[in-house]
């Protein structure tokens, strides 16, 4: 086999169209697509592809991040829900061979598709990511929700015509081009970050960047949900064909007892099903709501592969047991609960004294 690294937007318009043909084959995820490297290839320097091909054709492309030491991670590591190579899932590969061409002594992943044969060694545990599968139309989709969780889609629906009732008339955009809006979307999402404890990923400058580019370039979806002309929620996902992935869910807090994330995902469903959108990828994650939305999943595994190097056993005293630790809290919904109210804390005492979050 033979393996060519080169640089995102290095790839030609037959590669393009050999990316778009094998990702239509195995799994349509918008993290998966060319548009997405290419995007982050823009604004992350350490941004690779290797190009895997045999005598005949290109076999499938593997899209990375060289980090200091030769630590490889995911293309766009830390915003992905679905990672690994672009080829069928039973290529024949030999991982280290693949690292050795990429100058990797390290590549860890954390949302790899669990189906891929090559890494299947190297998983350290494997979990399913929730899906809402809009394959048999929204009306379908919403029955079976029904059936799942009669109390909780009636509870919604309940907050849903009283939200249209106090607050004005409901109406959905499920594409919305405004870029205020999307800033918007973006002071929600900075300061739930910051209310709930966690790092704010849009106080990086090159993250904001990223995702005005998908949004300007149509790979990125915004929905907006408003009551009497004013916005109430707002979803940031990216669309590749007919899939969907959820990224950035936001709401203005003015309006929690309304539950207004739980109607923009319901909106949402219904408007992508209307637009050709059979799949809405939800990530992975403890959240409940997804186990409520849910009516299907697929295999992701975590884990690292790694050639034997100083660099490589660094990287595993360093992480082993951070990683150890974030997939004990996410295997079990009472961990995660606590480790959520622990950080809720942090966060209150935090703006409490006045340190910046």
């Amino acid at each position: 086999m033979n393996i060519d690294v080169i640089r995102p937007h290095e790839l030609g318009d037959a590669e393009l169209r050999r990316w778009r043909d094998l990702q239509r084959e195995t799994l349509a995820n918008p993290f998966m697509s060319p548009e997405f490297t290419l995007a982050v290839g823009r604004f992350r320097p350490g941004a690779r592809v290797a190009v895997l091909s045999d005598e005949r054709e290109i076999t499938g492309f593997f899209p990375y991040e060289r980090h200091a030491m030769g630590i490889g991670r995911p293309i766009g590591a830390g915003l992905t829900d679905c990672q690994g190579l672009i080829a069928p899932p039973g290529l024949d590969l030999d991982v280290r061979a693949l690292l050795r061409a990429c100058s990797l002594s390290v590549w860890e992943f954390d949302h790899l598709l669990a189906e891929q044969a090559a890494f299947a060694p190297y998983h350290a545990e494997t979990r399913a990511e929730p899906v809402m599968d809009l394959a048999e139309g929204f009306a379908a989709y919403e029955e079976h929700a029904r059936e799942r969780s009669p109390k909780t889609i009636k509870t919604v629906r309940y907050k849903e015509r009283k939200l249209g009732r106090e607050a004005g008339e409901l109406t959905y955009t499920f594409s919305e081009d405004d870029p205020a809006e999307l800033r918007r979307l973006m002071d929600w999402k900075s300061a739930q970050y910051r209310r709930t404890g966690r790092t704010d990923r849009f106080a990086e400058p090159w993250i904001v960047a990223l995702v005005e580019h998908l949004h300007a370039t149509g790979t990125g979806v915004l929905s907006v949900l408003r009551a009497g002309g004013r916005p109430v929620s707002a979803h940031l996902g990216l669309r590749s064909g007919p899939v969907m992935a959820g990224w950035f869910p936001a709401y203005d807090m003015e309006f929690a007892r309304y539950s207004p994330g739980m109607v923009g995902h319901l909106r949402m469903a219904e408007a992508a099903a209307g637009a050709g959108v059979t799949q809405i990828a939800m990530g992975r994650g403890g959240r409940e709501y997804k186990d409520w939305l849910k009516n299907a999943e697929f295999p992701i595994a975590e884990g690292r592969v790694a050639r034997a190097s100083a660099a490589a056993g660094l990287h595993w005293v360093k992480e082993a047991p951070v990683r150890r630790a974030r997939s004990a809290v996410l295997a079990h919904p009472g961990l995660y609960a606590r480790a959520d109210r622990v950080l809720k804390t942090y966060a209150r005492l935090r703006r409490g004294t006045g340190d910046a979050a």
